[in-house]
This record gives C-alpha cells, sequence and structure tokens, in this order.
C-alpha cells in the first residue's frame, strides 16, 4: 500500500465524510499518536450539532482546562484537577468542534524542543532522531501526522511557530489579549497567548472566526523583509525562505536591523514572571529539580525592574512597527536560524548537549511575544535532512486574518502544508477501511 500524498483539508471535506473523518482521527489518535508519545488524554466527546465548525476533531495542550480531565502541564503527575473547561474549550464547543484528546507538552511550558524527562519526548513524525519543537510538541506532531485536524497550543516564546517549524504544519500565534487565558496554565503573563495549530491556513481561518477573532482582512500594501535575520540563518534555511517571498504578490522592501532590545527583555521578562506564576511550585515534588531551579532564578529579579521592562512594552510595539515596518503591512523572516536540531543536541543529560541550540531556537519567535504582535508560521519546503522549514509572517496589532490570507494564497500555489511525514507513512499506508 502507499501513502497518500497529503492530507485532506476538513474545510475541503464534503458534509457526508465528516463523521468517518472524526472517526479516523480517533483511531489514529489511538495509534499513531500514542506511538509518537504525543497523546495525554484521549477524550471520548461528544459534540454540538452544526456550528461553524461542525466536528472538527481537535486536541488541546495539556495546560488547558478541557473540564474532562486533570492537566498535567507536562509534569510528571498532573497538577490541576478536573474544573470548569477553558474559555477557548467551550468557544471552538459552540462552534459545533470536536474535542479528541489532550496533547503532550514539555513540562510546564518552558522548554523549546521538546525534551521532558519526566514524561517522556513526543517524536517528531518526520523523524524520530530530531525534535518536534516545544513546548506544544504534542499539538504540534498530532496536527502533523493526521491525528487531529486542528490543535490548540500556547505561544509564550516561539511555543507554537517552533513546533509548526519542526513538524511542517501551519501556526498563529494572535496578538496579545486577543484570546480569553482563563482556564489556561499561566507562565508569563505579559508574554502568553494561545496558539492554534492546523495543516492550512483554509482551515485556520474558520477556527480563528470561531475562536472571536475578526473574519475581514485588511489589505497588504508591500511587506518588509527583515534581511538581518536571513543574513543569520543557515544557508539553506534563507535560501528557502528567499524562495517562497516570491510566491507573495507584494513588493518586498529589504530593511537591515533587529529588534535586538525587545529580545534582551524578553527573556527577563519570562524568568521574572514564570518564577511567581510557579512560585508555590518551587518546593514541589511532582516538577522536576532541575527545572525548580532554574524558576527560582527568576526571583533574583527584583519587582521594580520587572515592572519596568513590562512597562517598556507598548513604547518597543512602537518603535518596532515604526522602524522596521514603516509603511509595510508585514514582514517576513524565517521562524528559526538553525535546522530543526537533533534530539541529543537539546537533551542536557547527553554528551551531544549544545545550550546555544536552545537560545537560537527561540532567536526570532521570542522578541515577537515582547512586542505583543501576532505571527504566524507556515511550512515553505524541507532542508537537506528531510525536515520542514517555517517562514514567520510578522504582523500589525489585530492583523490575523490578513496574516492567514497571505499564508491561504501561498498555499494555494505550493503544496508543503500537509504532506504526510516520512516517520508515519508507513502507518498511513497500512490504515484499511477508512480513507487517507
Amino acid at each position: 500500500m502507499v501513502a497518500p500524498a497529503r492530507f485532506p483539508d476538513w474545510s475541503s471535506l464534503p458534509a457526508g465524510d465528516r463523521d468517518a473523518a472524526i472517526a479516523q482521527a480517533r483511531q489514529r489518535l489511538s495509534t499513531i499518536g500514542r506511538k509518537l508519545k504525543a497523546v495525554a488524554q484521549e477524550i471520548d466527546n461528544g459534540r454540538e450539532a452544526g456550528g461553524a465548525l461542525a466536528g472538527m476533531p481537535y486536541v488541546a495542550k495539556d495546560m488547558i482546562a478541557t473540564g474532562v480531565t486533570p492537566a498535567s502541564c507536562g509534569c510528571a503527575e498532573p497538577l490541576e484537577a478536573v474544573g470548569k473547561p477553558a474559555k477557548v474549550i467551550e468557544r471552538l464547543r459552540h462552534a459545533g468542534a470536536c474535542l479528541i484528546g489532550t496533547a503532550e507538552m514539555t513540562e510546564l511550558a518552558y522548554e523549546p524542543s521538546g525534551i521532558n524527562s519526566v514524561r517522556g519526548n513526543v517524536l517528531n513524525p518526520w523523524d524520530a532522531d530530531f525534535v518536534p519543537g516545544g513546548s506544544s510538541s504534542g499539538s504540534a506532531a498530532l496536527v502533523a501526522s493526521g491525528c487531529a485536524f486542528a490543535a490548540l497550543g500556547s505561544d509564550t516564546g516561539g511555543s507554537v511557530r517552533i513546533p509548526a517549524h519542526c513538524c511542517g504544519v501551519t501556526s498563529l500565534k494572535p496578538t496579545w489579549g486577543a484570546l480569553p487565558l482563563e482556564g489556561a496554565m499561566p507562565l508569563s503573563p505579559s508574554l502568553d497567548t494561545i496558539g492554534l495549530f492546523t495543516r492550512s491556513a483554509s482551515d485556520l481561518a474558520p477556527l480563528w472566526c470561531a475562536l472571536g477573532g475578526r473574519d475581514a482582512a485588511s489589505a497588504a500594501s508591500s511587506a518588509v523583509v527583515l534581511e538581518d535575520a536571513f543574513a543569520e540563518s543557515d544557508t539553506e534555511i534563507a535560501q528557502l525562505c528567499r524562495d517562497a517571498l516570491a510566491h507573495f504578490a507584494l513588493p518586498l522592501v529589504s530593511r537591515a536591523g533587529f529588534p535586538k532590545e525587545a529580545d534582551d527583555r524578553v527573556l527577563l521578562v519570562m524568568q521574572g514572571e514564570a518564577a511567581r506564576a510557579h512560585r508555590s511550585r518551587l518546593d514541589d515534588a511532582r516538577v522536576d529539580a532541575t527545572l525548580r531551579k532554574r524558576l527560582a532564578k527568576g526571583l533574583t529579579i527584583e519587582d521594580a525592574t520587572l515592572a519596568e521592562l513590562v512597562a517598556g512594552r507598548e513604547p518597543a510595539r512602537q518603535a518596532f512597527l515604526d522602524t522596521f515596518l514603516g509603511d509595510a503591512a508585514v514582514a517576513f523572516l524565517p521562524v528559526m536560524p538553525i535546522k530543526t536540531p537533533r534530539v541529543a543536541e537539546t537533551d542536557p543529560t547527553s554528551p551531544d548537549f549544545k545550550a546555544r541550540t536552545l537560545y537560537a531556537m527561540s532567536r526570532f519567535t521570542r522578541f515577537v511575544n515582547y512586542l505583543g504582535l501576532p505571527a504566524l508560521a507556515l511550512p515553505v519546503g524541507f532542508d537537506s535532512q528531510g525536515m520542514p522549514v517555517g517562514l514567520q509572517i510578522i504582523g500589525r496589532p489585530d492583523s490575523e486574518p490578513l496574516l492567514i490570507a497571505l499564508a491561504a494564497s501561498f498555499q494555494s500555489t505550493t503544496d508543503w502544508h500537509g504532506r504526510v511525514p516520512a516517520g508515519v507513512a508507513s502507518d498511513i499506508a497500512a490504515e484499511k477501511g477508512l480513507a487517507a
């Protein structure tokens, strides 16, 4: 049997095929998803009749309250009891989406590669020797492998865009504050956002609207290419992303420089707020001891310093819009400056561990969280290792519909999204009784 060339989009499925697609997603979650170590809990959840999403099967990162299962937050034991579902879960239920499970993640959402020493690592569906990206590892892997059509994640410094790059799917980090965080574990409240994964932008559009986002896209007159980011990137990464720019029907303006001050500040804000958000867990044996020590370091950042850093977000955002975007609507840069690393490079217990690799993974994503701007990641090709590569589009506040429209236009002339990952192709090909 031969695996299909690509997975279908939910939005393209005839209504009569959707019940079978839901059953297929559940079956894959139990088999492929478990094989990838990406499933925290399977949920046999009903769905509302009708609705804009009409049964779309999705998973939620295991730090978002489902109202059905306790959340592990990536820790060895559940940290949150079953309680009221998060607002985003309620919105998707009312839109008819079908929650079929929760997705594994890195511990307390505080690691960019996908390494989790207490629950085990999620496997990248393209090649298990490479990381899936973190901290929303399971969400990305399950969407990429056809176990769900969509997933909820969180993004504090790149945690939906990095896994999207590593697993070859489309993801959206919304404007800070655009989606409610109630019911989701906090990490750094000034930076936290609920993020979305789908295989295509055409599926991302109705998902975004169902969650309360605007659906009307403004026109884009031009786009900025952040040249310093391309220059700092691996040669293959830079070339694939540059090649992708030709598919966007926009005048491109090259701009030098990088928002270094925002990048410097975001790490301090994250450290300071994470320590305060999880102060009660610094002595909790359910949390890895090394992580607790790392969290405690954030308490050395004084309250006054932290307040000053947070207060600097608005002027920093305006400076970026004025200095880098200017009259343009969006900015282009790679999601990551490096190729997807091998697991050994990011595992602190490995002799091949390289701390600088972890730092590099979020180099081009974390400053966006400090600025509170929306950003979308989409696959634009494969590197010489056979791993996906992602392009990042940064927009102005509340420009999510434009970012989605640009990605949809790109994907209408390319087929990088939705391809069946090499690591699960044999499993997909072996399926019987349900169309792939």
